[in-house]
């Protein structure tokens, strides 16, 4: 075999060889950013779901104290726990912020209230307070387990 084509062959190899070893150095950032990426993710979702705990627990507290109106309390502690473990409300003595909120979903919040005739919102305050009054003492016994559950 000519010398020029052994230099050729060799000369192609190594640049074969470098041009691998680019490719596998750029996989090897890019796998690790992603990993980073990742544990950047899990932390934010970790923290996320703890402040949802977190503010399950004051919400429950609340409760406690009487500082909060029940229908508001249950359609928060539905709303979060929706997100942090919704098996949980289909569960005694849980089973009461589903009620309440199934009960009261039809009413407008926010907004939708304030834009609502006044007289509507009497007949619906009516309405909320008597669920409230029906499903006091459940509601506070969700709360104090709730509040003593381990997430």
């Amino acid at each position: 075999m000519p010398q020029w084509l052994q230099l050729s062959l060799i000369t192609g190899g190594a640049i074969a060889i470098i041009a691998l070893l680019v490719f596998i150095r750029r996989q090897m950032v890019m796998l690790s950013e992603n990993r980073k990426r990742q544990h950047k993710a899990e932390a934010f979702q970790a923290k996320r779901r703890q402040d949802m705990i977190d503010s399950i627990h004051v919400i429950a507290m609340a409760i406690e104290e009487d500082q909060v109106e029940y229908s508001e309390a249950c359609l928060r502690i539905k709303g979060l726990l929706d997100h942090v473990e919704p098996q949980l409300m289909e569960k005694p003595p849980f089973r009461v912020f589903m009620e309440v909120y199934e009960q009261l979903r039809h009413m407008p919040t926010h907004q939708a209230r304030q834009d609502t005739e006044a007289r509507f919102v009497d007949k619906m305050d009516k309405e909320r307070f008597a669920v409230e009054k029906r499903h006091a003492d459940e509601i506070r016994r969700a709360a104090t387990a709730i509040r003593n559950h381990p997430f």
